[in-house]
């Protein structure tokens, strides 16, 4: 059975952070001349199609909902590599010399007239292999996303860093810092303010968590290779968008559902400090005396007062302190012809999606949840997606909406 969507595969051998994409024939994005990069005639190109030597892709991307934060996005890709061209060591390669790591890797998928883009990363690892005969050469390449590119990048001071900026000015700052191109991000102007940066040595990954954490807003890159911060108020309202409806009788088909109904994501007390303040406690006596503590500290934020450190971790409680079962991730196969291509790959965080199940009792489970995570298992002959799903991030009042605007219910932002 053919793919629902036609895969692109592309190696840039280029340094720097910035995406290219190559010309190729029939890609209606990359297709288009003056967009797609033509390749040189007489020697290798700097971005290489590997469309046609790929067997096998394995993408994840998303936030770890034990850890509650957003992961480096990853990606495997399998080449078939008869002529020994992917083999680093060696010499007649046509690739010699360039098979270095932190080269740019990028897969899309094409389907209707419009291209969505799989991942978009840096390299990690070349590992070579054979099939057991040994007579056929794989190579796998291994990718992460940008957050392993601010994970080594250490900042000590962030220039352009002062008390009173807003936590989007500040990441911008870091990014500043790290150089990272302006052309790769869309950063909100944060609802929150931020004290001096504390110019002590740390990751700007590091650096730029601390002011998302402060914000609680939500910092991550996307398929395109983009960085992206949404202020807490992005995150709440997007909680109120109109979810796409999957089921197992009208709605998109899935399987595989992965239920839980446990204490792990309870947090019914927070300890929050900021830089050179007081620890501000806010607690949930009722979650306390139903599942016992389950608290967590954090110290040394950038936010600047007191009171915004206390409203930190009342909306923290607030959005966690009970719990209900849980509808961890569902299962997309895309040869299943009542699956929508384009609706699957289209889907990214903060995407709604309403879930409904019919247990073997009769009863049905309705969950309204949002899309925090993505991977894609891609051979020649199958595409199974799979979509980490969760409640909304930060607890809000959203007006008018009947799920999230109940008085009484829901919880009003600061």
């Amino acid at each position: 059975m053919a793919l629902p969507a036609t895969v692109y595969v592309s190696l840039n051998f280029s340094s720097g952070a910035t995406f290219s994409n190559p010309f190729t024939i029939g890609d209606p994005v990359n297709g288009v001349l003056g967009v797609g990069v033509l390749s040189d005639a007489t020697a290798p190109a700097l971005i290489v199609d590997l469309t046609s030597q790929t067997r096998r892709i394995s993408i994840r991307r998303g936030r770890n909902i034990l850890r509650d934060t957003y992961e480096a996005g990853t990606c495997i890709v399998r080449i078939y590599d008869p002529n020994g061209d992917f083999n680093p060591q060696s010499v007649t390669s046509p690739y010699y010399g360039k098979l270095t790591p932190l080269r740019k890797l990028r897969i899309s998928a094409s389907v209707g007239g419009t291209s969505y883009y799989l991942f978009s990363g840096y390299t990690t690892d070349y590992a070579y292999s054979y099939d057991q005969a040994e007579n056929m050469a794989y190579v796998d390449i291994s990718a992460s996303d940008a957050f392993r590119l601010f994970n080594l990048a250490s900042v000590v001071s962030v220039t352009g860093a002062s008390a009173g900026q807003d936590t989007g000015t500040r990441i911008n700052k870091i990014l500043d810092t790290v150089t990272f191109p302006n052309g790769m991000r869309t950063i909100d102007t944060g609802n929150s303010l931020t004290v001096n940066d504390p110019a002590t040595l740390r990751t700007s990954l590091s650096a730029i968590k601390n002011a998302e954490f402060s914000e609680q807003g939500a910092f991550y890159i996307t398929t395109e290779g983009n960085a992206i911060f949404k202020n807490r108020s992005s995150v709440i309202a997007s909680a109120g968008n109109t979810p796409i409806a999957f089921n197992q009788t009208s709605g998109i088909p899935y399987k595989n559902l992965k239920f839980a109904f446990d204490d792990k994501l309870i947090i019914n007390s927070a300890t929050i400090t900021k830089i050179g303040g007081t620890s501000q406690t806010s607690f949930d006596l009722d979650s306390i005396a139903t599942y016992f503590p389950h608290s967590i500290s954090v110290s040394d934020l950038v936010v600047d007062t007191d009171t915004n450190a206390m409203n930190i971790a009342k909306i923290y409680v607030a959005t966690r302190s009970t719990t209900t079962i849980r509808i961890d991730e569902m299962t997309l196969d895309l040869l299943d012809p009542s699956v929508p291509t384009a609706t699957a790959l289209g889907l990214d965080y903060f995407d709604n999606v309403i879930i409904t199940n019919i247990q073997p009792d009769g009863s049905t489970i309705v969950k309204n949840l949002q899309i925090q995570g993505v991977s894609h298992d891609i051979t020649p002959f199958t595409w199974i997606s799979n979509y980490t799903t969760i409640e909304p991030l930060v607890d809000g009042f959203i007006i008018g909406n009947s799920t999230y605007g109940v008085l009484g219910d829901d919880i009003l932002s600061y």
